[in-house]
Order: structure tokens, then sequence, then C-alpha cells
């Protein structure tokens, strides 16, 4: 007969706690949201200079992926994209003679989420970039800024404080979004906790200690915001 366990003992770090499933979930959690959030990052700066751009072709384009991507639910376009990416890249490979290959779970995770959060990061940084005065880079061009110049010493230390705001808020919703991955099997915090509540039947414990998890992810990252915040916008004056 089995002997009952405490919940300490369940989420003991070594059999027959599941605490190092769960930390390992949350680790995973951790890398994926920084990695499709870097991935993110890089679509949206793209993306928003596509769109602050002159070319009509270009901004329509990155309209309809923005518009698409913020209408549908997030986790129709995971399975969609995993699912249509790896056969569409499995075709790919076919017609080049090249057998079909497996899409590592973390990557395809990464991938998928980074392309989900590029039509937010887009929006962000279109609207960080706006929010620089006008005189600014009008004074620098009088002063015979390039381009590039302009970019470096206006542009960017002028739209990182104005995007910090929406940088967190979308951070936040990575490491949420971050459960959906597991619908394509790739395990992190949510699956952990769900694996191991199915194993001991003990739901409620897990559960909590996962929500416990996620919360401490969300304060630690809330602490590194503020003080990025504060740091970027050393100098300026606060608003009334």
């Amino acid at each position: 007969m089995n002997t009952p366990h405490s919940a300490l003992d369940l989420l003991s770090l070594t059999p027959p706690g599941w605490g190092g499933v769960l930390l390992a979930g949350a680790l995973a959690t951790v890398l994926i949201s920084a990695g499709a959030y870097l991935v993110g990052m890089m679509i949206g700066f793209f993306g928003a200079l596509g769109k602050l751009s002159g070319i009509p072709p270009l901004r329509s384009l990155l309209n309809a992926y923005t518009t698409i991507v913020r209408a549908v639910p997030e986790l129709i376009l995971i399975v969609a994209l995993y699912y249509a990416g790896t056969d569409g890249l499995n075709r790919l490979l076919a017609l080049a003679g090249v057998g079909p290959v497996e899409v590592n779970g973390l990557v395809a995770a990464v991938a998928v989420l980074g392309f989900v959060q590029g039509a937010y990061m887009t929006e962000v940084l279109r609207g960080a970039i706006l929010a620089i005065p006008v005189g600014q880079l009008e004074a620098a061009k009088a002063f015979g800024m390039r381009p590039t110049l302009r970019f470096r010493r206006i542009v960017l230390p002028g739209l990182i404080p104005n995007a910090l705001p929406g940088f967190a808020n979308l951070w936040m919703s990575v490491i949420k979004d971050s459960a959906l991955i597991a619908v394509v099997g790739y395990q992190e915090l949510a699956l952990a906790a769900r694996v191991a509540a199915s194993n001991t039947k003990e739901y409620m414990v897990f559960f909590l200690a996962a929500a416990a998890l996620y919360l401490v992810i969300t304060i630690v990252s809330n602490m590194l915001f503020s003080a990025l915040e504060v740091s970027f916008r050393r100098g300026q004056k606060p608003a009334s």
C-alpha cells in the first residue's frame, strides 16, 4: 500500500518529489521566452522601419502581418505555424532530394512565439519612434548627420525609454504564451506541472507551485525592467 506524501515531499527536488521537474520546466519557460522575445524584437525592429518607410507594398505587407497575427488567437497561430511550417520545410527538402527532418521542439517553440511577438514588437517600436520629437531629427539633419549617425545618436536613445513599458508588457505576455507550446509537445513549466499532477493526482499542489514559479519570474522581471527604465530615463523630466 502506497504511503501518501506531504506537499513538501511532493515538491522536493529528488524523487518521489517533482520539484526538480518543475524547476527544469521553469528554466525551459525562461529560455523559450527569452529566445522568442529576441526573435520578436528583431522582427519588430525591421517591421517598424518598414512600416515607417515610404514603400507602399512593404507597408501593406507589414500591415497585413501585424493585423492577422494580432487578430488570430495565439493558440491557433502556434499550432498552425508549427505543423504548417514543419510540413512546408519537409516539402522543400523533398524537392531538393533530402529526406524529412523533425524540427527540434525548442527551436520550433522559439520560432513560432517569436513570429507572434514580432507583430506586437513592430507596433511598440513604431510608436516609440513616432514619439521622438521631430525637431530633434530635423536638427540632426541640419547638422549634417548621416542616417546611421542620426539613428545611433538620436533615434535609438529616444526610442528605448518610450518603448520600455511596451517591452515589459510583451515580456510578461510571452512568459504566459510559452505555456501554449505544450500543445506541440515541448515540456515547459505548465506541462511539467500537468505531468506531475497527473502522476500523483495532487493537482492543487502542483498547479499552485507552478503559479508561484510564474509569479517569481514575473516579480524578478518587473524589478529588472523597472531598473532599466530608471537607468534610461536618467536626466529626463518626470511626468507631472
